[in-house]
């Protein structure tokens, strides 16, 4: 088998930057089991295998952590778009995920894209009963806005702080955190206005901390609005993976209001950086 693949630095217009993925562009053949051991030899938070679409999409893709297969995620859905819809020359692209079909809307500066904004599922809400336990292995004492847990095919959790300072210095208990969530990501952030800062941890997903997680972007915008931090239509920029030194920049907002939540987007720039090719036997 020879397996051609794609890599992608994600929510960064800069190589060496953002959130880097892995997207096997033709997986037709290769089964779950070698979908998940090609992940885990990439070792990036995940990796896309690009399959045709099922249901209507223009393809479908599965998305892999190396420990597991994801319903849905972000940055391997933006990535993805600006890997396929680039010869495609397609304004739009409809990526087929185990959440759904993801729409993702490209612009193109000079005939390259630039920019993608993802309409993302919109998520559920509900209380987690586990607050304290929870702040005591994120290693913090308290969050200023209610800790509840978001589902838009990936769950997360959301801890406010008081400063960016703050955030940058979280030294979390990633057993811990594995034992209280499972794969549910931990998003710690702060900020005010339009600009905030956040790190996302998912070690029980085989994800220690995330450069860029444009699954919980959104609902990290719906959280902000729900709390009256932001409006429900407002843009906000989010910076996240200075600490791993891939510095990276999400868009996100979310239209409609509290009672109904219409649409939840979220935007950022890509860049392919390498290609190349597993050679395995058949």
């Amino acid at each position: 088998m020879n397996l051609r693949y794609v890599v992608v630095d994600v929510f960064t217009d800069r190589p060496l930057t953002g959130n880097q993925l892995a997207v096997f562009t033709d997986a037709r053949g290769v089964d779950s089991e070698l979908m998940q051991d090609l992940a885990r030899e990439m070792a990036f938070s995940e990796t896309v295998f690009v399959l045709p679409a099922e249901v209507g999409g223009t393809a479908r893709i599965r998305i892999f952590t190396p420990a597991l297969e994801l319903p849905f995620a972000g940055h391997p859905t933006l990535g993805s778009a600006f890997v396929l819809a680039g010869p495609l020359q397609l304004p739009e692209i409809a990526l087929e995920t185990g959440a759904g079909i993801v729409p993702v809307r490209l612009q193109r500066e000079d005939g390259r894209i630039a920019f993608g904004w993802m309409s993302q599922p919109v998520p559920t809400v509900q209380p987690y009963p586990n607050e304290a336990a929870l702040l005591e292995a994120v290693g913090v004492e308290r969050s200023e806005l209610p800790i509840e847990l978001y589902d838009n095919g990936m769950r997360h959790l959301y801890v406010t702080l008081a400063s960016e300072e703050q955030v940058a210095g979280v030294k979390p208990d990633l057993g811990r955190l594995a034992e209280l969530g499972g794969d549910t990501g931990v998003s710690c952030f702060a900020g005010s206005g339009t600009r905030w800062k956040t790190r996302m941890f998912a070690p029980g997903g085989g994800v220690a901390e995330d450069p860029a997680t444009g699954s919980a972007a959104g609902p990290l915008a719906l959280h902000l609005a729900r709390h009256g931090r932001i409006a429900f239509g407002e843009e906000i920029r989010l910076s996240q993976g200075a600490e791993l030194k891939r510095p990276s920049t999400l868009y996100a907002r979310v239209e409609g209001s509290a009672e109904r939540v219409e649409a939840v987007e979220v935007g950022g720039s890509a860049v392919i950086v390498a290609r190349g090719e597993f050679k395995l036997p058949g």
